[in-house]
């Protein structure tokens, strides 16, 4: 069966975050989707590992459902826990993605947890030890669990971050390396921007979310042909099967909001070799600019841009329907005719996958229209124009008026776009 799976979401309780990323609201938000497995996010959270018991209950495989409700969403339990640590003579500031098999496994976690921190200030707590500690404390909770570095290139925290983070995944875990099987790409980057380090070769790449709102549930996600088994997805993800694994979900990259590097307070927003000519100074304020994930990539890739891997799942690229609808009514997405469109077309189609990577361009003109079906078209091909995030600033793609015009080729997605200014 295929089970499209977002594994990193936040709680109400983790910081800016919204009230509404409770249980049933991530439920609800994910059935609109079309996703099928979600994370519950923030389980070492006392409060929300409270509300998990009270309102989720296995299902005989190593994942839960709603209590009395008949929805075929199935939920996974996952945390994300920040590690702030001296190791090697610097500050590290490492993410980690935490997956555990059962409500036991995650509660020895938290028992684990409570002792050497405090987990009630945060839904993404913050602790004083290492990764390796961290991943010590995982596996002895069970040896079902796993964990995986979270947006591993974001500059400020995450294990290849260009402000805190390692140049590889054995000078962060060392000698427990060997039970790091994936990592997750982030927002900044995809799949093949990673599989330009060869040293990733046998790491799988995974591709989440990370939603801080309902509303952002599966802009990017991981599809599966598999069965809704804990055991079996992590089986998939630890051998990167590519039968089992069929796509990762994808933002494209540009749109993420340290894809470039920058200073956002001062709206200077560079390429890599233009702050390389630059000497890594912002030209406004003569601070170094923060190195975004193009760049970071760049100086620890061993292989050229283009590189193409046998043994990479296939990614999809796409813009989440709330925008191609917004730009194809020339309105803001929170509008109210741009929600009600949006609302009208999950409806009829079944949910927001179902338009964005199933149905036909025919499909699309009956039930969007044709502009709207355009707009998801061009998405879907990379027929678009996107000026780069930079420094905590998402950036920003055009579809409609650059769309009829294909341009070359960037490094980054391989999709047909073109860098404005």
């Amino acid at each position: 069966m295929r089970i499209i799976a977002d594994l990193h979401v936040h709680s109400k309780y983790s910081r800016a975050t919204s009230r509404d990323m409770t249980i049933p609201r991530i439920a609800e938000w994910a059935v609109r989707k079309g996703i099928g497995l979600v994370g519950t996010g923030d389980f070492t959270h006392p409060a929300h590992f409270a509300s998990i018991k009270e309102l989720l209950e296995p299902d005989s495989n190593g994942l839960l459902k709603l209590k009395g409700k008949d929805l075929s969403v199935r939920f996974m339990l996952t945390a994300e826990v920040s590690n702030i640590y001296t190791q090697g003579g610097k500050v590290r500031k490492i993410h980690s993605l935490i997956f555990a098999p059962s409500i036991e496994a995650a509660g020895r976690m938290n028992a684990a947890f409570a002792r050497l921190g405090n987990v009630a200030s945060d839904g993404r707590p913050i602790f004083g030890f290492s990764a390796i500690d961290l991943l010590r404390i995982v596996l002895d909770s069970s040896p079902d669990a796993m964990l995986v570095p979270a947006h591993a290139w974001t500059p400020w925290f995450s294990i290849f971050g260009s402000k805190s983070g390692f140049d590889s995944i054995g000078e962060c875990f060392g000698e427990y390396a060997r039970h790091i099987h994936a990592l997750e790409t982030g927002l900044s980057s995809n799949p093949a921007m990673n599989r330009r380090l060869s040293c990733l070769d046998n790491i799988t790449l995974i591709s989440n979310s990370d939603a801080h709102s309902p509303s952002k549930l599966g802009r990017e996600a991981n599809v599966f042909d598999c069965n809704m088994d804990y055991a079996e997805i992590m089986s998939v993800i630890k051998t990167n099967d590519r039968k089992r694994f069929l796509y990762t979900v994808e933002f494209y990259p540009e749109e993420g909001k340290y894809h470039h590097d920058g200073h956002r307070d001062c709206g200077i927003a560079f390429s890599p070799d233009e702050t390389k000519k630059a000497g890594g100074v912002c030209p406004v304020c003569n601070k170094p600019l923060t190195v975004g994930v193009l760049h970071r990539v760049s100086d620890l890739a061993d292989r050229p841009p283009g590189f193409e891997s046998t043994r990479a799942v296939p990614a999809r690229h796409l813009v989440p329907l709330e925008e191609i609808v917004a730009q194809s009514f020339d309105m803001g997405v929170s509008s109210k005719k741009v929600q009600h469109e949006y609302a009208r077309l999950v409806k009829e189609a079944g949910s927001e996958f179902a338009i964005l990577l199933d149905a036909s361009e025919d499909e699309l003109v009956r039930l969007a229209g044709g502009k709207t079906a355009h707009g998801i078209i061009c998405a879907r091909n990379g027929r678009l124009s996107i000026a780069p995030g930079f420094d905590g600033e998402f950036g920003k793609i055009r579809i409609f008026d650059k769309a009829e015009t294909p341009t070359p080729t960037t490094e980054s997605t391989g999709a047909r776009q073109e860098r404005l200014f």
